[in-house]
């Protein structure tokens, strides 16, 4: 993957060159191979490389043979050997960069409709006047856009857009939505005038200066499901992962897989291991030295039966405090997950032996992997009992449960929001949507509860339709492409291929959650690669041991974050509910890690983007 920036003059002004090479040198990172930039009178590009692709050709920004049309482009295209082999253009490399140029050029920014992949590329074309961003269906690799009366900016990093915009604020009312999903949904981010081209959306600057959004693709919301046998659906999303998979392996370097013992990617693991036949894989896994915690051991068994060579790092509390501000700094945003910097770890270890390493990202938004999801009715049922009640009682049930019981805590708590938007939102919201009104005196300006509402069908249809946007999105594949591009590796998830994504809401939610069985139908295509006790082993999740080091090593830093003189959140948050999260945790009689960490990664991020601000950070 690569990093793309560029700047358009609306005031008719030429592009600083030296704005372009610091956008591009704070994009580095995501393109160690080289870098690049264009400039033509007020527009210009800059473009950082990370080979994966035609090694030694495809240099960007590229521009057609009339230099006409110019790309700046981030991903992966892979089926662009397909799409090439259908197009009468002058080729000059073998690379998918120079492919999507001349889609283009033949077909118009419609073209994108034609791309497998995992993208993110910018277009000036210079007959029409447009310049176009496109971003890919799911949402895999991000792209940031700013614009007011002189300038319009993009860059697939907040950083990166600085030192064409200026200093920044915080968008103080995007806190609400961050307090509910411990990041910010589409299309706004947590600083002041910057923008998220949203998941499966193009976006054309006109000739005008107006600014044009529309969707391309969408997630249905409303899936007629298949009328498919449990078995026949089984061969489906096995034959689509086996085409996911082969897609996947499109490099030019060579290709690893993360391992953390769970279905997920052990399936994607052992799927790739038989696509390679027998070409060698490299799996990579992390621990934390916690037997609480630690599935090293599941992810040994299962390099052993794959005949992966396996390897393995380490995370401590001593890794957390070492890179949580510079992978803050990466992020641009709050670490939305205490498993963000294990996953870096992870990332670090994996860029060792290969360029390119394959996640099991997405499938529980798809196929309804969570514990959560067995409720899904539950949610909506609870809306019977009248708000008033739920509201007097249910927050007494929790206050009342030991710090021991709070995965029942979250249960709870999520039954007791108002409505069924905020009841779904509920189960990962840190804060309850009462606790949120409260620290930020007041209630909400603007809300990301969209895709709670606009879902279609049965209640887990609904649920995976909302997880499938805010949090998996704007959350976690927001994490997987900072944390893996902040070790120049490239991510791809295997799960998310269209074609896959669009099978998965056409299918019935009963093979999705089986006579209580979360993820039945995914858990059946591993029977034929995995053994059993591998298979059916309860879901254990990326878990970080940060209740006891928030109690130890962590306590101090704790304090000094959330209570200081120059705490962002002591000034923007009610310090007296801060204080009383700190005493309670610290005391032992409920576990508030989620938000305690939701706020101290606010305070970290906050610290980091101030110094990002500053020219020549």
């Amino acid at each position: 993957m690569c990093g793309i920036a560029g700047v358009r003059r609306l005031d008719g002004a030429p592009v600083d060159p030296a704005v372009l090479v610091e956008m591009a040198r704070r994009l580095h990172h995501r393109g160690p191979d080289d870098a690049g930039t264009w400039i033509e009178g007020p527009t210009g590009f800059a473009h950082t490389r990370l080979s994966i692709i035609d090694l030694g050709a495809s240099v960007q920004p590229m521009l057609t043979p009339d230099r006409r049309k110019v790309i700046a482009f981030n991903g992966e295209i892979l089926n662009y050997r397909q799409l090439r082999d259908q197009l009468d253009y002058p080729f000059r490399t073998s690379g998918d960069t120079e492919t999507l140029l001349a889609l283009y050029d033949k077909h118009g920014v419609d073209s994108v409709t034609k791309l497998r992949g995992q993208f993110a590329y910018a277009i000036n074309d210079a007959d029409t006047g447009e310049l176009h961003l496109v971003r890919d269906r799911l949402g895999i690799l991000p792209l940031y856009y700013y614009i007011d009366n002189e300038i319009f900016a993009f860059a697939s990093e907040i950083k990166a857009l600085l030192p064409a915009i200026g200093q920044r604020g915080v968008d103080v009312a995007s806190l609400h939505d961050y307090l509910a999903h411990r990041s910010v949904p589409a299309p706004y981010t947590l600083v002041d005038g910057v923008r998220k081209v949203p998941q499966g959306h193009r976006l054309t600057l006109g000739r005008d200066g107006q600014v044009r959004l529309r969707a391309y693709w969408q997630i249905p919301a409303d899936a007629a499901h298949r009328d498919v046998t449990p078995e026949a659906a089984v061969r489906l999303v096995a034959d689509a992962l086996d085409a996911s998979i082969a897609d996947a392996l499109v490099a030019d370097v060579p290709v690893g897989a993360y391992l953390s013992g769970g279905i997920d990617s052990s399936l994607i693991s052992a799927l790739t291991a038989k696509a390679k036949q027998g070409d060698g894989l490299h799996t990579f896994s992390a621990g934390f030295g916690d037997p609480r915690v630690d599935e090293l051991g599941w992810a040994r068994k299962v390099a052993d039966i794959v005949g992966s060579e396996h390897h393995e790092v380490i995370v401590s509390a001593e890794d957390f405090k070492d890179n949580w501000h510079k992978l803050s700094w990466h992020r641009d945003a709050p670490l939305s997950e205490p498993a963000d910097v294990a996953v870096f770890k992870l990332a670090e270890l994996a860029r060792t032996q290969v360029k390119v390493v394959l996640s099991g990202e997405g499938s529980d938004e798809l196929f309804g992997g969570y514990p959560k999801y067995r409720f899904a009715q539950a949610t909506r049922w609870a809306g019977l009992v009248p708000e008033a009640l739920r509201g007097r009682i249910l927050p007494r049930l929790e206050r009342a449960l030991p710090a021991s019981r709070s995965r029942l805590g979250v249960a709870v708590r999520a039954m007791g929001e108002g409505s069924s938007a905020e009841r779904m939102r509920g189960w990962f919201a840190p804060f309850t949507e009462r606790e949120r009104d409260g620290l930020l005196g007041g209630p909400a300006v603007r809300s990301a509860i969209a895709p709670y509402q606009r879902g279609r069908g049965d209640a887990l249809s609904r649920m995976l339709y909302a997880d499938s946007h805010a949090w998996l999105a704007d959350n976690l594949l927001e994490r997987g492409d900072r944390m893996s591009m902040a070790a120049s590796l490239e991510l791809r998830p295997p799960f998310l291929d269209h074609r896959l994504v669009e099978l998965a809401f056409s299918l019935p939610s009963s093979v999705k959650v089986r006579n209580g069985v979360t993820k039945w139908v995914v858990k059946e295509v591993a029977r034929a690669h995995l053994p059993g006790d591998v298979v059916d082993r309860a879901k254990s999740g990326f878990k970080v041991p940060l209740d006891a080091w928030f109690r130890d090593g962590l306590r101090d830093m704790a304090n000094d974050l959330l209570t200081g003189p120059s705490s962002f959140v002591a000034d923007v948050l009610d310090p007296t509910a801060v204080r009383k999260l700190l005493d309670e945790h610290h005391a032992g009689t409920r576990n508030e890690q989620p938000r305690l960490w939701t706020l101290l990664s606010l305070e970290v991020w906050h610290r980091e983007f101030a110094k990002a601000s500053q020219v020549g950070a």
